[in-house]
């Protein structure tokens, strides 16, 4: 994994701890998650914290419309712990036959609702009716987490378990859809490696490596 592409500056506001000096601050900053005693905990400039819930809102605008993103979850957890999104608590929600049975026409929602069975149309229709608005319910709460528990400014954040699984949802579902306007392949730290600053995917490439770099992290610091 390459360092990751976003330039911390650890004088952002928020960034600051009366008991951290500046080297431990930009340290902090570049380790991603951690696991600590009180949780899960990462440190974010303005300009991370900037990017990950711009990128974060728009998924969820794509996922669940124009006011998805503007929610917040009802408290810490909410979207981690003790809801399942593929069983609504409306039984009639559950029974409701009216969703779409085929795949989304936009690219990016296609990818992040993909066919459950790629040989069997019917089935794959089946399946989809039944559950892709729950589907899209557990995609919008995962990132009203995230931007409920990332302020503006950036700063230190410290996750429950339930939170940090939202998280990862979250920005899993980021790279997805990045992965899908970007042309991304397996390869992409090969396609990394060889791009330029002429190319206008350069930054955009930047933030696909950082967001697959605190994804490893947040993943290793939840084992």
């Amino acid at each position: 994994m390459s360092e990751p592409g976003v330039p911390a500056d650890p004088a952002e506001p928020g960034s600051t701890d009366p008991d951290v000096g500046v080297p431990d601050i930009a340290e902090e900053i570049m380790a991603g998650f951690r696991r600590t005693p009180r949780g899960v905990s990462a440190r974010f400039t303005s300009a991370q914290a900037g990017i990950v819930r711009n990128l974060v809102g728009q998924v969820a605008e794509l996922v669940g419309g124009p006011e998805a993103a503007s929610a917040t979850p009802a408290g810490p957890g909410a979207a981690g712990e003790g809801a399942d999104p593929l069983f609504p608590d409306d039984l009639a929600s559950m029974l409701d036959s009216g969703g779409p049975t085929s795949a989304p026409e936009d690219p990016v929602l296609a990818r992040l609702f993909p066919d459950a069975y790629g040989n069997d149309p019917e089935a794959a229709g089946d399946f989809r009716r039944y559950t892709e608005q729950g589907l899209r319910d557990g995609k919008v709460a995962a990132a009203r987490t995230v931007l409920a528990t990332l302020p503006d400014e950036g700063g230190r954040i410290r996750l429950s378990a339930g939170d940090a699984e939202a998280w990862l949802r979250a920005l899993n579902d980021v790279r997805l859809a990045l992965g899908v306007l970007l042309g991304i392949t397996e390869d992409y730290e090969r396609e990394l490696a060889d791009v330029t600053a002429t190319d206008p995917r350069s930054a955009y490439l930047q933030v696909y490596d950082w967001l697959t770099f605190l994804q490893e992290t947040l993943v290793r610091s939840l084992r």
